[in-house]
């Protein structure tokens, strides 16, 4: 910086020192100066000139000067390699502007990195194209539900989701989707031929016709039934591998902060999982959420032991981690059918030696759930999910809410008080607690019995080395996890489900019915409540304990199962069923129970008048259904709730 320059900045004439700087073609410090007198334009004019195009693209972004920052574009891509302008993306990303961080991944031909980053920068259709175009349909459907979910009246993703979803013969889905583009709406023309051609798939002819009739009142082009055409570029041809290597199997799971896809290895010929960052989504963090996911990267990259998922590889520009494929399912799905203690014992074990090693390192995994424990092709117990792990730091501030899951956070981490070793030792007793006895514990309530309470080859001691697992004082929990490990190993624990019986109890006199407890078939004489029964097959226990775990109040209650009677009881609806369209209050409710019930695994889909009750309270309740559509999915249930709130 010249001194004449400098004299001016030291005069706080800011301004003036940035055009001297300008005339005398110090651009960088123009430019520089420009930004401290906030004159963005002529800032990012400064940097473009000093051949600083990425740093002109983001002054240019900041003054929303949109042909400064397309020029600045052009310049960008004609002088920066594949791997800067990736950076340049991330940087406008963190900074907020993903529009422009958008175009820069276009630029780059980085189709999927363009799609996140166009969805988080609300812009669902143009992510929607681009998923698909990645060869991700079933993102693009998401994107564009998501965003329908939230604005309902943005009627050009209704557009958009009933041409993908024709495209890609969901017909049916599509239907639903277009008719809610309503008459006198300027896209209603746009809607009719796409859902023509879905009515004349499905076989109802004469719905086609009457939408090929009214689309010709508004001058659109008639179908051709016998070559169905789609005014929407066709579809690129499916493109099934994601960062060069890997080719997608399906999508198994999907969170607000990320996205799980089963894949085929390329290179090394194994299944692995790879996770994608995601979490610009509605309920996502921002973030936050970025800063945990790649947490959990530093976290898995240090921690190389047998019990803990074990890291792949990591993809910067998704980002995306890719994790060993754990065949077997989670601890959640396998709770739902009765452990034997041995095999209980050993899973909390795994789960001990996995965070007895983390620990060593520093490290506290500080969400210990079901869900977070999976299983390999051999059965054995691998930890996952350390995304809110923290390094090198066992007295971090943990609150209920913001990580964790209630069920199974210790009594200090609810309390927002300093987590320690002993936080996640908590965590383990309550999964061991629930395998061993069916019950999830409930917060402030003691638990209803005891390990040796319900199977006949425990005792006491069994029951003392659980219950000091979960201890309301962290004091009185082991000193860290092998100590844990060792008092569970120092007893024998039956291997055998059939020896893990309910014992039989002494006969106590009552004067409630022993056998026959309803009462002209629907009412419970122990209780008094009305009761109706569901037939007792495996599908609906899933079902039904889906529904129980879930807990919502707008979800039918479960009450019994009767295996004697090979039953459940369910408490029994009001006889009012809906009549009408949802009111936005019912609609919230019905959608936050749905929420519930996918997070615990099922599907619901049968949202429909027949399974919504209306309460004396004005309230709504979502009905059972033993059984689910085989092809039934989340979007499923949130397509008919909308349904149900339009008609």
């Amino acid at each position: 910086m010249s001194p004449e320059v400098r004299a001016l900045v030291d005069a706080q004439r800011v301004r003036e020192a940035a055009e001297l700087a300008a005339k005398r073609g110090e651009l960088a410090d123009a430019s520089e100066l420009f930004e401290r007198a906030c004159e963005w334009a002529s800032a990012a004019n400064a940097a473009l000139a000093a051949e600083d195009p990425a740093r002109a693209l983001s002054l240019a972004a900041v003054a929303r000067d949109d042909a400064l920052a397309e020029r600045a574009l052009a310049s960008l891509v004609q002088r920066e390699t594949n791997a800067r302008l990736a950076a340049v993306a991330a940087q406008l990303a963190l900074r907020g502007d993903h529009r422009w961080a958008a175009r820069v991944h276009e630029a780059r031909g980085d189709a999927l990195a363009a799609a996140s980053a166009w969805e988080r920068a609300g812009e669902a259709v143009r992510a929607g194209a681009l998923y698909e175009r990645a060869g991700d349909p079933v993102a693009a459907a998401k994107v564009l539900e998501a965003e329908i979910r939230r604005s309902p009246t943005r009627f050009e993703c209704q557009v958009a989701l009933g041409k993908l979803l024709v495209r890609y013969g969901k017909n049916e889905a599509a239907v639903r989707a277009l008719q809610q583009i309503p008459e006198g709406s300027p896209l209603r023309r746009s809607a009719l031929a796409p859902l023509a051609r879905a009515l004349f798939a499905l076989g109802l002819a004469q719905a086609a016709d009457d939408a090929e009739r009214e689309l010709a009142k508004l001058g659109g082009e008639p179908r051709d039934s016998t070559a169905p055409k789609d005014d929407s570029p066709p579809p690129a041809e499916v493109q099934r591998r994601l960062y060069g290597r890997y080719e997608v199997v399906r999508e198994v799971a999907s969170t607000a902060s990320s996205r799980v896809l089963e894949c085929v290895d390329a290179v090394r010929g194994e299944r692995v999982a790879v996770k994608i960052f995601a979490g610009w989504e509605v309920r996502g963090t921002g973030r936050d959420a970025l800063a945990r996911f790649e947490r959990e990267v530093r976290v898995l990259g240090a921690i190389d032991h047998p019990n803990v998922v074990p890291l792949r590889d990591f993809i910067p520009d998704g980002p995306a981690m890719v994790l060993a494929w754990m065949s077997g399912g989670t601890l959640e799905t396998m709770m739902q059918s009765p452990l034997a203690p041995a095999r209980s014992v050993e899973i909390a074990e795994a789960v001990l030696r996995a965070l007895g090693e983390a620990h060593r390192l520093g490290v506290l995994h500080r969400d210990v759930k079901p869900a977070n424990v999976l299983f390999d092709d051999a059965g054995v117990a691998r930890l996952s999910d350390f995304g809110v792990a923290h390094l090198s730091d066992l007295s971090a501030t943990a609150t209920a809410a913001v990580i964790g899951t209630l069920a199974y956070m210790s009594p200090e981490q609810r309390e927002g008080k300093p987590a320690t070793v002993q936080s996640d030792l908590y965590g383990v007793g309550a999964i061991l607690f629930e395998m061993l006895t069916g019950e999830r514990l409930v917060i402030g309530e003691e638990p209803k019995t005891r390990p040796s309470g319900v199977h006949r080859d425990l005792n006491a001691h069994h029951d003392a080395v659980v219950m000091r697992l979960l201890a309301p004082s962290p004091l009185e929990r082991p000193a860290d996890a092998f100590t844990a490990r060792r008092e569970l190993s120092a007893l024998a624990w039956p291997k055998d489900v059939e020896h893990a019986a309910i014992r039989p109890r002494a006969p106590q006199a009552s004067e409630r019915p022993s056998a026959a407890r309803l009462q002209d078939e629907s009412i419970d004489s122990w209780t008094g409540r009305r009761v109706e029964r569901a037939p007792l097959t495996p599908q609906s226990i899933a079902r039904a304990g889906a529904f129980a775990r879930a807990g919502h109040r707008a979800l039918q209650l479960v009450l019994r199962v009767d295996r004697e009677d090979d039953a459940l009881w369910l408490e029994a609806p009001p006889r009012a069923r809906l009549d009408r369209a949802l009111s936005p209050a019912e609609h919230r409710s019905l959608l936050e129970a749905l929420d519930a019930l996918h997070a615990h695994g099922v599907v619901h889909g049968h949202v429909d008048r027949a399974h919504v009750a209306v309460n004396d309270d004005a309230s709504v309740t979502l009905l059972f259904d033993a059984n689910a559509d085989a092809g039934a999915t989340a979007d499923t249930d949130f397509s008919q709730l909308r349904r149900l709130a339009a008609t």
